[in-house]
C-alpha cells in the first residue's frame, strides 16, 4: 500500500513539528518510522525538507542543528548571555580531572581506565567514572585482551548531543605534537611531560 502524498510544504511542517515537540533529538530514521510512517516520503525528500528548515532557521533566534542522535532546535549561541537569565540555576561545573578524563576517552576511545591514569599521571577516582557513566556520556564497549581484562570506555550519542557534536570527527583537532605525546604516554608510561 502506497503512503499518503503530501506537498513539500506539508512535509516540512510535519518534520518541524515533530522535532519541536520531541523530548530528544530526532533522527531521519525515527521520523520515517513514526511521524512519516504512512506518508510517501523518500529519504531524499526528507533530507531536502530538513535542509530547507535549516536554511529557514539560519536567520532566526533558534537553529535547527544536527547532533549525534538526530536533529533538534536550540537557541542561537550568540543569544546565550540574555537567555541565561531565564534559568536561576547555574550550569554544572565539572572538575578539571573530570574534563581531562572525558577528553581522553573522547579522543582515544576505546581506552581503559589504566591508560587514562598513565596519561594523567594520577589515579582516576571511581566517582569520576561513575558520574560520567550516570550522565550516559560514556559506556563500556568491551574488555581489553590483557591480564585482568580491564573495561574499555567510549563516548555515547548523549555525549555528542550534550556538546552539540554530530560525531567524533567534529571534536576540535589537537595539535599534532600533542597527539604524538598522547600516543607515547599510552604506550610508554615512563613519559610524563605533555610539552
Amino acid at each position: 500500500m502506497a503512503g499518503k502524498r503530501v506537498s513539500d510544504e506539508q512535509l516540512q511542517e510535519l518534520i518541524e513539528a515533530a522535532i519541536f515537540v520531541a523530548e530528544k533529538p530526532v533522527s531521519k530514521k525515527m521520523l520515517k518510522e513514526t511521524v512519516l510512517s504512512d506518508i510517501a516520503a523518500s529519504s531524499e525528500r526528507i533530507t531536502s525538507a530538513i535542509k530547507a528548515l535549516e536554511i529557514h532557521y539560519q536567520t532566526r533566534g533558534i537553529r535547527l542543528v544536527e547532533v549525534g542522535s538526530g536533529y533538534r532546535f536550540q537557541a542561537c549561541p550568540s543569544l546565550s548571555p540574555w537567555l541565561a537569565k531565564l534559568w536561576q540555576e547555574r550550569a554544572p561545573k565539572f572538575s578539571r580531572a573530570t574534563l581531562e578524563t572525558l577528553a581522553l576517552i573522547a579522543y582515544r576511545q576505546p581506552i581503559t581506565r589504566g591508560e587514562i591514569e598513565q596519561v594523567r599521571g594520577v589515579a582516576v577516582s571511581s566517582h569520576i567514572m561513575k558520574s560520567l557513566l550516570e550522565r550516559d556520556w560514556i559506556k563500556i564497549v568491551g574488555h581489553k585482551e590483557v591480564p585482568g581484562k580491564p573495561a574499555l570506555y567510549a563516548t555515547t550519542k548523549q555525549f555528542l548531543d550534550y556538546f552539540s557534536l554530530t560525531g567524533l570527527e567534529a571534536l576540535p583537532k589537537l595539535p599534532e605534537k600533542q597527539m604524538i605525546t598522547l600516543d607515547k604516554l599510552i604506550q610508554d608510561p615512563s613519559v610524563r611531560e605533555l610539552s
